[in-house]
């Protein structure tokens, strides 16, 4: 379990596998902005609310330069399923071992329906294209969240 990151600090540099095997890492999208979120389960409801929120809007956040990648500790496999049944545009990273997601603080003791597990702290985050963090948002509510990026990432931009 690490620290939750703050505003204006530098992005940790990550490299994970996206669903066509291809290795991702935080340098790829050092010309645009990157919207990174970390979601615990393919195919899961607040997920797939998340998912197809995000790829319903993915056209809006790529007119301001940015690029959107979840990323959770689903197999490949799984995410080219959810892929496929919700025809997902965004790009998803397999975190099988979540060390992507512990670096920045995505990973922790949650409560659910008054049970503690250790999991994906659903986390969301904004980074420059300079990697350094723009806005960063802990433990999520699905509904209207993709929205509220897209605000901050315009506010961001003015």
């Amino acid at each position: 379990m690490s620290e939750k990151l703050q505003t204006g600090t530098k992005a940790p540099s990550f490299q994970a596998l996206d669903s066509d095997e291809k290795s991702v890492s935080l340098e790829d999208f050092a010309s645009s902005w990157l919207v990174l979120y970390f979601y615990p389960k393919d195919d899961t409801p607040g997920c797939t609310v998340e998912a197809n929120d995000f790829t319903s809007l993915l056209s809006e956040f790529e007119l301001l330069n940015a690029k959107v990648v979840g990323v959770s500790p689903d197999s490949i496999k799984s995410h080219c399923k959810f892929i496929e049944k919700h025809n997902l545009t965004i790009t998803l990273l397999s975190d099988l071992d979540h060390q992507v997601a512990e670096s920045y603080g995505a990973w922790g003791v949650k409560k659910f329906m008054g049970k503690e597990s250790i999991g994906i702290i659903r986390s969301t985050f904004l980074i420059d294209p300079s990697g350094i963090i723009a806005k960063s948002w802990y433990s999520v509510k699905t509904n209207g969240h993709a929205q509220t990026v897209l605000d901050a990432l315009k506010n961001a931009l003015k």
